[in-house]
């Protein structure tokens, strides 16, 4: 996408509490307590992903992307699909994306990407051609 920026990974974290489960420290249940509206968002708004669920290893999990921002009003703390992602980053200035990955079988759910989207971070070409001459 054209105008995401700020993005932040979180594969460490995701290895830590796996190593953690993994190693017995962490149980199961801990980690895959996922709400019935998470799984929810996950059958309906949901994106397929080619990675396995790392705690039950039965299907592929879901991706799930949450949106928040002031200009987003009574949307934001909704999910998104990808296409829903594409226009709204035309529309408003600047507004977060939390994506979460889901397994609908276990119910594990971990914060994965965040960043950012929206208008805000366009410049036009003029201003770049400006910027890069200085």
């Amino acid at each position: 996408m054209r105008t995401q920026r700020q993005v932040v990974d979180y594969a460490l974290q995701r290895r830590a509490l796996l190593a953690e489960v993994y190693s017995g420290r962490s149980g199961v249940m801990e980690v895959c307590d996922a709400s019935p509206y998470l799984l929810r968002a996950a059958k309906f708004h949901g994106e397929p992903s080619t990675v396995t669920c790392p705690v039950c290893r039965k299907e592929p999990l879901t991706l799930v992307s949450w949106v928040y921002g002031d200009e987003l009003k009574h949307a934001a703390g909704s999910a998104r699909t990808a296409e829903e992602l594409a226009r709204m980053a035309t529309l408003f200035e600047e507004f977060s994306v939390y994506v979460v990955e889901v397994c609908r079988t276990c119910s594990w759910n971990h914060l994965v990407q965040s960043y950012v989207l929206g208008t805000g971070g366009l410049r036009s070409d003029s201003s770049q051609r400006k910027t890069a001459a200085e």
